[in-house]
Order: C-alpha cells, then structure tokens, then sequence
C-alpha cells in the first residue's frame, strides 16, 4: 500500500476537495478514549455551506474515513493431547 495515498493531506483532498474558496481548517485533534487512536475533525467552508469529516489513524499509521477495529477479548480453541 502506498502510504502517500493513506496520508491525512491526501484524504483531505480526496474527500474535500480544497480550492482557493474552500477554506479548510482542523476542528478538533485528539485521541479516542478506547484505544487511544488518533482521529482528526476537519472542516471545510464554503460559501453554500459547510462539510466536515472526522479522520482516524489506523496502527499501521495510515488515515482513513473509518475507525480503526476495536481489539476484543477472543477464546482460542487448542487440541487436547492424547
């Protein structure tokens, strides 16, 4: 996976598409409370209104639109021996 391609500029580009009218700015930067994973709120302005979207850095450290998959407890199934 190209890592440039995953980078929070990108996306921000991708998803809000800045121009010279689009102002953009970062709403909120943070980490969630479960896993401690970054996210970040990012707006953009325009003159017909406003979108926003919240990014999420994932553990390989790569942002996406999506959080990252919270780890849960799991039971492993081991062969009993004879």
């Amino acid at each position: 996976m190209n890592t440039a391609e995953k980078s929070l500029r990108h996306l921000v580009e991708k998803w809000l598409a800045p121009t010279p009218t689009v102002r953009i700015r970062v709403v909120q930067f943070g980490r969630m409370r479960a896993d401690k994973m970054r996210y970040a709120h990012i707006e953009a302005s325009t003159l017909t209104g406003t979108r926003a979207i919240f990014f999420f850095r994932h553990a390989d450290g790569c942002w996406c639109v999506f959080p990252p998959q919270i780890a849960r407890p799991s039971m492993t199934r081991y062969p009993l021996s004879a």
